[in-house]
């Protein structure tokens, strides 16, 4: 592998993480990982009316009640953030 290999490698990495969300980064940390993982879950269940369809069902749910918990869960996926340690 050859210098500008790496180079082009790195900066279609950087390209990636720009553009998307949720590919991370170096400081990205445990928590802000999950927190991506499950909002774009959320998303996703929300928008794919069939997946919605198939958690209304198996909660006994509207699907408008369901797209609007999901909705809600998107707001602190995870909880609250941990402390942070500032040094």
């Amino acid at each position: 592998m050859q210098a500008s290999d790496r180079f082009n490698i790195n900066s279609q990495l950087e390209h990636l993480q720009a553009k998307y969300v949720g590919t991370g980064h170096a400081d990205l940390n445990r928590f802000e990982w999950a927190v991506n993982i499950q909002r774009d879950s959320y998303a996703s269940y929300i928008g794919h009316y069939p997946m919605l369809g198939y958690f209304a069902v198996a909660e006994n749910e509207s699907i408008g009640r369901e797209r609007y918990n999901f909705m809600q869960k998107m707001l602190l996926p995870c909880g609250l953030p941990p402390e942070r340690e500032d040094d």
